[in-house]
């Protein structure tokens, strides 16, 4: 993996110190780690430094970090790792659009455990946000505007998100995480036809943004969910510029109705470009085939990471197909999906 460039934005010294040299050692040959003791600080090394990913405690003087990264990621796209010794933070860091919480260690034997835990979340990050190749120091806003894209690559304006064995949990867990504004969004889940109506009903319950079972011809707006019945494929139609469902029962495909290939091969042709795929976990390979036509025909794509999943099926088949262009834990989906869509409605 190639060098990169980590700002630690910390008001304890002694943490600084502790990761800079815990860096310094884990990540790759070359790579540059600064600091900053205050978000202004941050906000101004962040114009000269550049980094491809801040550390970011949530503890700070003059601002906290969830602030920070409410306005800061509002101009800037800048993957983020929030840390903090209190866990009551992770809900609000990842909402605000961090892309993973990590706790700090209590105790001297656990720092090396968390420094390595850091170093696999900075890569993860910094492959969040690719950056092309050249001289370090950059305005940012040159460097957003010459990222390595996707071909193809526009807004997003529409998400879809597929997932069988532990999906329940798994979704619920992104879906509540999320916060407007975003895209409508679409879900398939591997369940039986009297649970999903019900578990629409949840997630409505515990959601910021509006949840319901699909229904054919339902027109999609944005800030709203639509869970697949557990008897009818789910598919995505566009008339010039309206969006709308296909929700109609069909013979197994996979093994499954719903399936999250019909989801996503639907999502494939209708938004292209204009659409994030996300695939979770699940037993089989239901979805890899689809969200790799999504991949190919421009839209972003993310995969759940094995360890936080209940069965690494549907993600490893689309990981192994080339399908999923960022793997990431499931507590740090929402933070991806929001950074991605930020993102993309920035450009």
């Amino acid at each position: 993996m190639r060098p990169m460039r980590v700002l630690v934005v910390d008001d304890s010294a002694f943490f600084r110190s502790v990761v800079t040299e815990g860096l310094s050692r884990l990540l790759p040959g070359g790579s540059e780690i600064k600091t900053a003791d205050d978000p202004f600080a941050a906000r101004d090394m962040i114009l000269t430094f550049d980094p491809d990913v801040m550390v970011l405690d949530m503890e700070l003087p003059r601002m906290d970090g969830v602030e920070f990264l409410r306005r800061l990621l509002v101009q800037y796209s800048q993957p983020t790792i929030a840390v903090s010794a209190n866990a009551i933070y992770q809900e609000q860091a990842l909402a605000a659009g961090a892309l993973e919480f990590l706790t700090k260690p209590s105790r001297s034997r656990n720092i090396e455990p968390f420094l390595r835990q850091l170093a696999q979340a900075v890569e993860r990050g910094a492959g969040v946000y690719v950056k092309p190749e050249g001289p370090a120091l950059r305005p940012v806003q040159e460097v957003r505007a010459n990222l390595a894209r996707p071909r193809g690559a526009g807004q997003i304006k529409l998400i879809a998100l597929g997932a069988s064995t532990g999906g329940t949990e798994a979704l619920s867990t992104v879906i509540t995480a999320l916060r407007p504004p975003l895209p409508p969004i679409v879900i398939v889940q591997h369940i039986p036809p009297r649970f999903s109506s019900m578990f629409a009903l949840h997630l409505d319950r515990d959601s910021r943004l509006a949840v319901k079972e699909a229904a054919d011809g339902d027109r999609l707006l944005p800030d709203h969910v639509y869970v697949a019945p557990g008897d009818r494929h789910l598919r995505v139609k566009r008339f010039g510029g309206i969006w709308s469902l296909s929700c109609l029962p069909g013979p197994n495909v996979n093994g499954h109705c719903p399936s999250v290939d019909v989801l996503f091969t639907s999502v494939a042709r209708t938004a292209g470009a204009h659409a994030l795929g996300v695939i979770m976990t699940g037993m089989g390979s239901d979805g890899a085939r689809g969200l790799k036509l999504m991949r190919d025909a421009g839209a972003r794509t993310i995969g759940q990471d094995e360890s936080s999943c209940v069965v690494y099926g549907m993600p490893r088949a689309a990981y192994e197909l080339g399908a999923v262009e960022h793997q990431v834990p499931l507590l740090s989906i929402a933070g991806t999906i929001m950074n991605l869509v930020r993102q993309d409605s920035d450009e």
